[in-house]
């Protein structure tokens, strides 16, 4: 009994971030003290991300102290002759943060770039120019995020269609709510069916487990995973307009050419990692070089486009257009990082660090024979995608294709589809729902999200029923 128990306990709150594995197996502590200890304490740091909004307490603190006090433990444990494993376990899962930490900073830096360029200001104005109503708001926003996300990624899509709706209706906090649950569903749903969708569709599509051709199967239950719940949503938006004043925009200088070498860095980084097998944060952090190149250029260029557009002002004397360039101050690329979501990315740093603790105890193992060894391999991949919604998809993915069950290729398709698609059922399941937690913070919020589980779950169901139906037969499930 006591085993079932962690075993469920397990499911829900703890995967591997797969330390590397060493020459001498790490000790099995699942059913120890230290292993009860270490679930209970990721647990309550859980509890306490959930209740962020009522207790007003950022996401990060509660998962930091959290990760330390697991590593802590596993070092009480690993002393002696042993130090030396806890230390490269503990240093492969710091990895592991560093690589999505610093992905994630260049992606925040460029929308934070674009953002002060006024680029959204300026899609905001012609949004607003074109007279949509909330409900086309809603849907043009969700499916530019599922169309959008299959060819750049599901995170920073989620982020651009966040920045968006935040300025065309950033007094409705209902609405902006409602628009971030739709963007997560539809980034996440969008990124399914591409290998460069999402990370979890690269690790299996470089493992070999799926062609690339054969992910275009998911296009249909990625398209019922967001339509659905966005059908049922879209009946709870009020018919009216945002209230906000018709404005001209001027774009600053630069701002298409940086939106132009944010997608360069989006290729740089597929390419990294699609042709030359390179982490993408590669190709990511090259495309910071780009920006701080670009940045350089227009520092040096300032004084002179100032002129230029003074004497033309002059001639035509508008006073008002001379006033705004007086206030032209340089574009500095660091003020644009300090201004990413430190924050998001403290909350990564716990929770890599909390699952990786908890998968060297023995947790992935346990894992794995409760659900490939007990149940088919349907309900186990449909399971695991339940679990992407309380931890993130990657580390359910790096544990599937450690694992290697033996499955078709519906079912490799099946994860695929579940892992990320699930994580869609909570917040803090997927890094797009994450950051936008961040990104909006006091508008979508877990709570937010929560009480669209159950519609949400409706498309995952819907995504899994059509899968099966419709790949049936050419793969065998």
């Amino acid at each position: 009994m006591t085993k079932f128990l962690i075993t469920v306990i397990t499911l829900f709150f703890s995967v591997s971030a797969l330390a590397a594995e060493p020459a001498i197996s790490p000790f099995d502590l699942t059913q120890s003290t230290v292993g009860y200890t270490a679930i209970i304490i990721f647990v309550l740091a859980y509890i306490l991300v959930m209740g962020e909004e009522k207790l007003h307490m950022r996401k990060s603190k509660p998962v930091l102290v959290a990760a330390g006090l697991i590593w802590i433990l596993i070092g009480w444990v690993y002393t002696g002759d042993q130090a030396a494993m806890a230390e490269s376990a503990f240093r492969h899962n710091l990895l592991e943060f560093a690589e999505l930490m610093l992905f994630l900073l260049v992606a925040m830096t460029y929308i934070n770039a674009m953002e002060e360029r006024r680029l959204f200001d300026a899609l905001r104005a012609w949004l607003l120019k074109k007279g949509f109503s909330y409900k086309q708001l809603f849907w043009i926003t969700g499916l530019l995020a599922f169309f959008i996300s299959p060819v750049a990624d599901n995170l920073t899509t989620a982020l651009l269609m966040c920045a968006v709706v935040m300025k065309v209706a950033q007094d409705d906090k209902k609405f902006v709510a409602l628009c971030c649950v739709s963007i997560v569903v539809a980034a996440n749903a969008g990124g399914a069916f591409s290998p460069f969708g999402d990370i979890t569709t690269l690790m299996v599509w470089q493992a070999g487990q799926v062609t690339f051709t054969e992910f275009l199967r998911l296009f249909l239950p990625s398209v019922a995973n967001y339509l659905v719940p966005a059908i049922v949503m879209s009946f709870f938006i009020e018919n009216k307009k945002p209230t906000t004043l018709h404005t001209e925009v001027e774009l600053k200088r630069g701002a298409l050419r940086i939106t132009a070498l944010f997608l360069l860095t989006v290729a740089t980084a597929v390419t990294c990692h699609i042709v030359l097998h390179l982490p993408p944060v590669l190709g990511m952090m090259m495309g910071l070089g780009y920006l701080q190149f670009f940045g350089y250029f227009l520092r040096m260029t300032l004084p002179g486009s100032l002129a230029r557009k003074r004497a033309m002002a002059e001639r035509v004397g508008d006073q008002k257009r001379l006033e705004q360039l007086g206030g032209v101050v340089p574009f500095d690329v660091f003020s644009r990082v300090s201004r990413a979501e430190w924050d998001t990315l403290l909350f990564f740093y716990g929770i890599v660090l909390c699952v990786g603790g908890l998968g060297f105890m023995g947790y992935l193992s346990l894992l794995s024979e409760t659900l490939y060894g007990g149940m088919s391999a349907t309900m186990a991949n449909t399971i695991l995608g339940v679990v992407s919604a309380v931890i993130d998809n990657i580390p359910v993915m790096f544990a599937v294709l450690s694992m290697e069950p033996d499955m078709s290729h519906g079912q490799w398709l099946l994860i695929t589809l579940t892992a990320g698609t699930g994580g869609s059922l909570l917040s803090i399941g997927s890094a797009a729902g994450v950051a936008l937690m961040g990104q909006a913070r006091g508008y979508y919020t877990f709570a937010s999200h929560l009480k669209w589980t159950p519609v949400i779950a409706l498309g995952y169901i819907a995504s899994i029923l059509l899968h099966l139906w419709l790949n049936e037969t050419t793969f065998h499930i």
